[in-house]
């Protein structure tokens, strides 16, 4: 297995890499204060990018992306998690990264050219409503929110939240049980709602450790109320909902892995630039502390170690197929999660006071990231997997 990189490879990677310095970088301490005054800008950065060819990199070149494997697509998109804006600029962030993947292999033609063909030139915004108030978010086969047909149309009632940036958000992928008698993995169905469609109620931000974010960057409580949408709006069979569910969720897992490597790699720079600029005394750095070095040990291992495991099940989802990476990608979720906290956790603390302020990004990663090792299933479950697996040969 080689992960060495092309001359064309690293000549786009190096492009991307210039592209942050120059055009993201400095947006991002406006992003961070607010996403809403910095939208134009984002939105003109958006543009330029879509116009000199970078731009959905996941997706295919005859729809407007840049057609990279999975591969490809995770070195790039460690490059793009060093910034909170850097997918989003893109045109590669959760959820809308999800969505696309998801209608390009399941949805019609009609659903393509309405939903995901302007999602892909950057010009609407969706959100993924899965996860309810009243019932566990790790167990996907138990829903509430019920979508009952009614001739040609279905009628959506239930309450969604953590539905990620469904604030002005233009359209929704819901997962709404179809058929309650059905077995349990068969019950549901993932159904494209307009956010403008009546009943589609938005009924607030959810703060996030103090922040209630702004458009993309935020994560909303939905409340549909008797929402009526033609059945031709579904995506798949009915009662696919579970099965295109844990397809979409897949990939989206190491989509969040490829980002996370890239905070810890900024988060990994801050904390050594703090570490040598830092004095303790006169003359006297942090650098020069034996703990601070292991720290530093540490977290280059373990980000070196969690790249390796990210890029092999990439490699391994190029080679086959989602579905056959399965333990693979439960296994990097809850690992690259967990690097993730502790780097993120080290840079904090050798900036002390100043590390829990808004004046570095590791306040904003902290607040958004902790939820790394819950959202797309919380690690216990991704373990439990993993367990069942390695035991599997010892219970014939």
């Amino acid at each position: 297995m080689s992960f060495a990189v092309s001359p064309e490879m690293r000549a786009l990677l190096d492009r991307v890499e210039e592209k942050m310095e120059s055009v993201v970088y400095p947006l991002e301490d406006l992003a961070r204060a607010s996403f809403e005054r910095a939208l134009p800008a984002l939105l003109e950065a958006r543009t330029k990018l879509r116009e000199e060819g970078l731009f959905a990199p996941h997706m295919p070149k005859e729809l407007g992306g840049m057609g990279l494997s999975f591969l490809e697509h995770a070195r790039m998109s460690e490059i793009l998690g060093r910034s909170p804006i850097g997918h989003f600029v893109f045109n590669c962030a959760a959820p809308d990264a999800g969505n696309m993947e998801l209608l390009l292999k399941h949805g019609s033609e009609a659903q393509k050219a309405r939903f995901l063909a302007p999602l892909v030139r950057g010009e609407i915004r969706s959100c993924f409503s899965m996860t309810e108030p009243e019932r566990a978010g790790s167990n996907p086969t138990w829903l509430e929110t019920r979508a009952e047909r009614e001739g040609d149309e279905y009628v959506i009632t239930g309450r969604k939240w953590f539905t990620t940036a469904g604030h002005l958000a233009d359209f929704a992928i819901v997962m709404a049980v179809t058929d309650p008698d059905a077995p349990p993995h068969r019950r549901a169905s993932m159904i494209l709602v307009p956010c403008d469609a009546p009943g589609f109620t938005h009924v607030r931000r959810i703060p996030i450790m103090g922040d209630e974010g702004y458009g993309w960057a935020s994560h909303s409580e939905i409340l549909y109320d008797h929402v009526r949408v033609p059945v031709e709006n579904r995506i798949g069979a009915e009662g696919a909902g579970f099965l295109l569910a844990q397809e979409r969720l897949g990939p989206g897992r190491i989509h969040h892995c490829m980002r996370w490597l890239g905070i810890g790699e900024r988060c990994l720079d801050l904390l050594c630039k703090r570490a040598v600029a830092r004095e303790l005394s006169p003359g006297r750095t942090l650098a020069e502390e034996q703990t601070i070095r292991h720290w530093i040990a540490e977290s280059r291992a373990e980000l070196d170690a969690a790249r390796l495991y990210v890029y092999a099940t990439a490699d391994k989802i190029d080679r086959e197929d989602a579905a056959s990476a399965r333990v693979e990608i439960s296994s990097i979720k809850f690992y690259v999660a967990g690097v993730l906290q502790r780097v993120m956790d080290r840079a904090i603390q050798v900036h002390g006071a100043l590390g829990i302020t808004d004046d570095t990004p590791l306040a904003w990663f902290y607040r958004h990231e902790r939820g790394a090792r819950i959202y797309d299933g919380p690690d216990e479950v991704h373990k439990d997997t993993v367990a069942k697996h390695v035991l599997r040969p010892y219970l014939r």
